[in-house]
């Protein structure tokens, strides 16, 4: 088949690339991949700034709920620890796998940790499970398990996968940016802007911040989102010392619509803090079986697994692909290690209480500024180790400016689409499938988990069952379970 272009336009392929000029362009492969350090640069920049959003939204996430003894978690806290996981293990995978891929915490899963498991269980207790999690992660890469169920995809799976990442990222884009926003009515679910209208200054400047990205991106300029995103936030800066639009959500309790939706563009007080690492080993494996069940306890392993097992190899499959790393079957360079190094970063995250940390579908922004090699992760990591300590300053990158970039990159992702063959309605069902659960169900393990089960029923019942490998029949019917998590824990009297 006709692999996808590269994004880096004019850049040589990898068999026809120069020597390497340094020890750190042949470690790298900087050269061989048909990238430049400035663009590795340019890409860790443009990725941290896309992710920056997670020191501020993680904690806002975590404090925002009381464990089952009432105990909450502290908001600088979270940040640093954030900040300085997502920052070891972005270098630590950027230097293991040479791949642009960064990490930080899940946003299905701490959402998750927040909204149902601190009920059942206590903080530390919550974070020991996610290092169990990372555990079982590992050893399933370890054991080239989960490789084996990696190359038991289809290839119009794998595709479908990058594409519905992209329809995700755009969707979060959108939704970051308030251009989408819940109606509050059983329909339509969600409906543009304010009451149908574009009405408030921030939503605004991510249109603007979106022309201006596009048409960059359009004129091949280098440094495009980069730019765009420099333009859109110094436009938020300006608009802010003038009007003081402020937060939508203020410390007393109002809520203002016409503000700005998680960071507020302005320097206020001094740009340096120390980080508060208290958190940092806060776990606790004694699990009280007198408030929670050991089939409970079971059943939020399973969830967790499944989501940060998916989540990311779907990711890993899409940025692969949209950097060009990847081969005809979709695997990409040490893909086992790439899979281990995934499964450390839930431990990590569960050992210092900032969540299970994976790879972000963001760093698709540093992708399509051209980066290729896992250089780019050393300059995202870097700046999220220097943001523990600059947390005003890397906070000044309002919600709505970064959710331009994340559109213009969904739009990239989605042009993959055109490497899968529809005219199969067998495949095509699976695929549409994929792409639309993931940014409808906001969960990229919910998409592939409708696309492997649908994938399974229908070619097995369209005559093709030999045509499906063994290991796809077990994750299938692994996802019947994952989407029957809800009765199976009623079933057992989990609460």
């Amino acid at each position: 088949m006709t692999t996808a272009p590269s994004p880096a336009s004019g850049s040589p392929a990898p068999d026809q690339a120069a020597p390497p000029k340094n020890a750190l362009d042949r470690f790298f492969e900087i050269t061989k991949r048909g990238s430049t350090v400035g663009a590795e640069v340019r890409g860790g920049i443009v990725t941290f700034v896309t992710m920056a959003y997670i020191v501020i939204l993680n904690p806002i996430i975590l404090t925002g709920a009381a464990d089952i003894d009432g105990n909450t978690l502290s908001f600088s806290a979270v940040g640093a620890s954030t900040a300085l996981t997502a920052g070891v293990m972005t270098i630590l995978f950027g230097l293991v796998t040479r791949l642009p891929f960064a990490f930080a915490a899940g946003l299905g899963i701490n959402a998750f940790l927040a909204f149902s498991v601190v009920g059942q269980v206590t903080w530390p207790e919550a974070m020991a499970l996610v290092m169990i999690n990372g555990v079982v992660i590992v050893l399933l890469a370890a054991t080239g398990l989960r490789k084996m169920i990696f190359d038991a995809v289809p290839f119009q799976l794998k595709i479908a996968i990058t594409v519905g990442i992209g329809l995700f990222i755009a969707f979060i884009g959108f939704v970051n940016s308030g251009f989408v926003t819940a109606t509050g009515d059983a329909s339509p679910p969600v409906g543009l802007g304010v009451a149908g209208s574009v009405a408030t200054v921030p939503s605004l400047l991510f249109v603007i911040t979106l022309i201006i990205t596009g048409i960059l991106v359009a004129r091949k300029v280098k440094g495009g989102l980069l730019i765009g995103l420099v333009s859109g936030t110094v436009l938020a800066v300006i608009v802010e010392a003038i009007w003081h639009l402020g937060p939508q959500f203020a410390d007393d309790g109002s809520f203002n619509p016409g503000g700005w939706s998680l960071t507020v563009p302005a320097l206020t007080g001094t740009p340096v803090s120390l980080p508060d690492l208290s958190l940092v080993g806060a776990v606790d494996f004694g699990f009280d079986a007198s408030k929670v069940s050991i089939v409970a306890l079971v059943m939020i392993v399973f969830t967790l697994v499944f989501s940060n097992f998916f989540d990311a190899m779907g990711t890993m499959t899409g940025l692969a692909k949209e950097a060009n790393l990847s081969d005809e079957k979709g695997d990409f360079p040490r893909i086992k290690s790439a899979l281990i190094v995934e499964g450390v970063g839930a431990i990590a995250g569960g050992a210092t209480s900032s969540s299970s940390n994976t790879v972000f579908i963001e760093s698709g922004a540093g992708i399509g500024e051209g980066a290729r090699t896992g250089f780019a992760n050393v300059v995202t990591g870097v700046m999220f180790l220097l943001a523990m300590f600059l947390t005003p300053l890397t906070s000044i990158v309002p919600t709505e400016i970064a959710a331009a970039a994340l559109v213009i990159v969904g739009a990239m992702m989605m042009a993959q689409i055109k490497y899968i063959d529809l005219a199969d309605f067998g495949v095509l069902l699976p695929v549409f499938l994929t792409v639309t659960v993931m940014p409808l169900t906001y969960s990229i393990a919910n998409g592939i988990g409708a696309g492997f089960v649908s994938w399974v029923l229908v070619q097995a019942l369209a005559g093709k069952a030999k045509t499906i490998h063994p290991l796809l029949w077990i994750v299938g019917a692994g996802f019947v379970l994952f989407f029957a998590r809800g009765p199976i824990e009623a079933a057992f009297g989990v609460a």
